[in-house]
């Protein structure tokens, strides 16, 4: 069995001292908080890539429904290859009280689910890295290839739980 800590709100510099702290003391995992209106998530996984050598990183949880799919790609491609590998992108629907709709973005679950399994699809079609084109319901794409880890690609996903 693993273990992780998760990190809440926090001073970016205080949270990547905190993700020493949680690797030096034998945690297995090391997760931060994503919300709307803070630091973003992703910046601060880097930097706690760069100062840890163990500890697996990630959010808890990512919704991929208010994300870019190329954006979000990047981002956890990146993290995965400062990491040597120990990116973990943590994926769900998210919490409507976490501010949402105070910034317009979608609120219905299944819509978001929707846009969820759409970036899902897009993400693992950039780390491929082969050529591609998708016309989907809420983005399009010719296909970027984007640099996933030292092996070449991200570990993909698991499947979606529920309907």
């Amino acid at each position: 069995m693993k273990f992780g800590f998760v990190i809440p709100f926090g001073d970016p510099p205080l949270v990547v001292e905190l993700a020493q702290e949680i690797e030096a003391a034998g945690w297995d995992a090391a997760f931060g908080w994503e919300t709307i209106y803070f630091a973003d998530p992703w910046v601060m996984l880097g930097a706690m890539a760069v100062t840890t050598e163990r500890v697996r990183l990630g959010t808890l949880l990512t919704p991929p429904s208010r994300r870019r799919p190329w954006k979000l790609a990047s981002e956890v491609a990146t993290v995965d290859r400062l990491s040597n590998g120990r990116a973990v992108l943590a994926v769900g629907l998210g919490a409507l009280e976490t501010g949402f709709a105070e910034v317009g973005e979608e609120t219905g679950k299944k819509e978001r689910a929707a846009l969820m399994d759409e970036t899902l699809e897009l993400m693992d079609r950039f780390w491929s890295g082969e050529p591609f084109r998708h016309d989907g319901a809420s983005f399009a794409s010719t296909g970027p290839r984007i640099e996933a880890n030292r092996s070449g690609r991200c570990s993909g996903r698991g499947r979606r739980s529920g309907p």
